[in-house]
């Protein structure tokens, strides 16, 4: 089946309030306008040459979201045009991507990722750590960003069990936020679930989905993209 069968057959099995969030990293340009064309908008990326790439090339109401790890020296080239960037993982980072964003008089919608798998190549604040943040009002003089809500990535294993865990204690820092901090009416969003896991992600509260493999096939990660 074609990557249009794919997203209509998993769009299906999902509840009305989860977006599914095509990650259409290293696919070519036509795979993506046949999503396009079927009438999906939210596409997302991990490279920031390669989504910069896309952009010029493709359709302008398409929403791009950011997924990867992000380094401050590379928010500049995409924050003129970026749509939700889902991997906020420090201050410092938080802080660049409002400095870049003011300057081009834009409000940049952001998650805030959250590390609860123990694997070395995850990033993101810990639950405390952001608590306490939120706590502190360190996020309030930044202008230039709108808080979303939250991402995770669960470790990659095959055990449900620990998967579940991960993203309840994801769910849990999500409606603690709410309740105990002033988050702000626009932090309504949990990114959480990939191809492997993204109906444990659902049933724990997901409301974004981020899926390569199940809707493109598989990668080809032979075609390197060159980095800014």
């Amino acid at each position: 089946m074609d990557c249009v069968e794919n997203y209509k057959n998993i769009k299906k099995t999902l509840p009305e309030n989860v977006l599914l969030l095509a990650v259409s990293k290293t696919k070519p340009e036509e795979e993506i306008m046949k999503l396009y064309d079927f009438g999906c908008r939210d596409f997302g990326e991990n490279k920031v040459q390669e989504l910069s790439k896309k952009y010029e090339v493709l359709p302008k109401d398409i929403r791009w979201h950011q997924i990867g790890h992000l380094q401050t020296n590379k928010i500049k080239y995409i924050i003129p045009f970026v749509y939700m960037i889902h991997s906020i993982d420090s201050i410092k980072l938080a802080e660049e991507v409002n400095k870049q964003a003011a300057k081009h008089g834009r409000v940049v919608n952001c998650l805030l990722q959250i590390k609860v798998a123990e694997e070395e190549t995850k990033f993101g604040f810990s639950i405390n750590e952001v608590a306490d943040l939120f706590k502190n009002n360190a996020f309030a003089a930044l202008k230039n960003i709108k808080l979303c809500g939250l991402m995770a990535m669960a470790t990659n294993t095959d055990d449900e069990t620990e998967i579940l865990k991960e993203f309840s204690a994801v769910k849990n820092l999500y409606n603690s936020l709410r309740v105990n901090c002033q988050v702000g009416e626009e932090f309504k969003e949990i990114s959480m679930g990939m191809s492997g896991d993204y109906p444990l992600a659902v049933k724990e509260g997901s409301t974004i989905v981020r899926l390569g493999s199940t809707i493109f096939g598989e990668r080809d990660y032979s075609q390197k993209n060159g980095e800014v």
